[in-house]
């Protein structure tokens, strides 16, 4: 399984991802599921990817083929869409199709694949924007109401968000947020693991200004998660019913 999540503010956007995609006894596989596409200065696009490994990766691929044929257009390449609705839009489709392929080779074992994805980015000229796209290729908008989007194993990391982030919510406390979310859900379930992908892409910045893998063992992560153990107990320890 995985878990992504982004958040949508009036600074920027905080993206983060994990890696695991098959967990057990003796079999982890670790594929990175965020995905950069970017002109700097005049667009950037981000991809985060949950569900069916074939599926995923296909989209992906065929995305870039679309980015890198000598015959591209605003109508087929996602870097030369004219907004980041069209580019949502694109995606959508693209990733209909790779499922439906998919779907058709497996309808004879009777199984099926699906996948999801969030979308975030900025075009010049452009607000930043950022959407959730479901397996059949329709899709949701982040909003000032709900400025964050979750894919996978989202239900341990939501409380946290829903209590802390706003629209206003600066760009640092804004990690803070991604990562103690991601905290949660790591402690919770084990189809959610290390290392992790962190970008953030400021206002009108049309580039990823900071991108980093956070691996295991990862000292300030370590710490992190230990003291917000520790201020999750000294509260608990305050209330009285």
């Amino acid at each position: 399984m995985t878990y992504c999540v982004g958040l949508l503010l009036k600074e920027g956007m905080v993206l983060l991802s994990d890696t695991r995609t098959n967990a057990g006894l003796d079999n982890i596989a670790i594929y990175r599921k965020m995905f950069v596409f970017e002109e700097p200065g005049e667009r950037v696009i981000t991809i985060m990817t949950a569900g069916s490994l074939s599926v995923t990766q296909t989209t992906i691929a065929r995305l870039r083929e679309k980015i890198e044929s000598s015959d591209s257009d605003s109508e087929t390449s996602i870097l030369k869409a004219p907004s980041m609705l069209k580019v949502a839009e694109l995606i959508g489709n693209m990733l209909a199709e790779v499922r439906a392929d998919v779907d058709d080779k497996l309808a004879a074992m009777r199984q099926h694949a699906s996948a999801s994805l969030i979308v975030a980015g900025q075009r010049r000229g452009g607000e930043m924007r950022m959407f959730l796209i479901y397996p059949e290729g329709n899709f949701i908008e982040a909003t000032e109401d709900t400025p964050y989007l979750q894919i996978g194993e989202h239900k341990y990391g939501k409380p946290i968000l829903d209590r802390v982030v706003t629209p206003e919510t600066p760009l640092a406390d804004a990690v803070k947020a991604v990562l103690l979310s991601m905290d949660s859900t790591l402690r919770s379930n084990l189809s959610v693991g290390m290392p992790l992908d962190l970008a953030i892409i400021e206002r009108d910045g049309l580039c990823v200004k900071e991108k980093r893998r956070i691996e295991a063992g990862d000292d300030d992560f370590r710490k992190m998660s230990e003291a917000w153990s520790n201020a999750l107990r000294e509260g608990f320890s305050q209330i009285t019913v």
